[in-house]
């Protein structure tokens, strides 16, 4: 039997950690009943639990969307993020443009930052026109928060379509299939 290199072992052991980790703390769906964050127990005040979607809830939000993109006859790219604003999927619909598949990534990025529609933050550009230059964002319609009790726990951004209007229809659909 071939010896493994140390960065194979390394690498291995870290992707076994890191699986373990996500089976034993779990995740919870869009329709969570716990606040976004609290506080950890009184023995540990210096923890904080929050909340994130499932792959089953992101993949739900995504196929949603687009649904709904199809409906409307457009092509276009699908991102949900995590609280922190890492990708937890992208898919790119049937002739979606090349430039849709990063857009999507960021405008969901963008919606789980500030908690709020990326429509509504390229209106905060005029005010504070630097914001735009924040590393990974993108101030586009098309970004749409998902939140439970009120904070923020997901982004879903969509990018493609002819405007950011229906970019961002198309991302409220994904977040409407959460409530469902």
């Amino acid at each position: 039997m071939k010896k493994l290199s140390l960065r194979t072992r390394v690498l291995t052991g870290t992707a076994v950690a890191a699986t373990i980790a996500a089976g034993t703390f779990g995740a919870v769906s869009a329709t969570a009943a716990t606040p976004a964050a609290k506080p950890g127990n009184a023995a540990n005040k210096n923890v904080m639990q929050t909340n994130h979607l499932t792959i089953e809830a992101a993949a739900k939000a995504a196929d949603a969307a687009l649904d709904e993109a199809k409906k409307q006859n457009q092509r276009v790219s699908v991102a949900v993020v995590d609280r922190n604003g890492n990708t937890i999927l992208t898919m790119r619909g049937d002739g979606a443009g090349p430039q849709s598949y990063e857009a999507a990534e960021k405008k969901a990025f963008t919606a789980v930052s500030w908690n709020a529609p990326t429509s509504e933050l390229v209106k905060r550009l005029e005010n504070a026109p630097t914001l735009k230059d924040i590393p990974g964002t993108l101030f586009l319609g098309g970004g749409a928060p998902v939140a439970a009790k009120g904070g923020p726990i997901a982004g879903i951004g969509v990018a493609g379509a002819p405007s950011g209007d229906i970019d961002e229809k198309i991302a409220q659909a994904g977040v409407a299939a959460l409530n469902k």
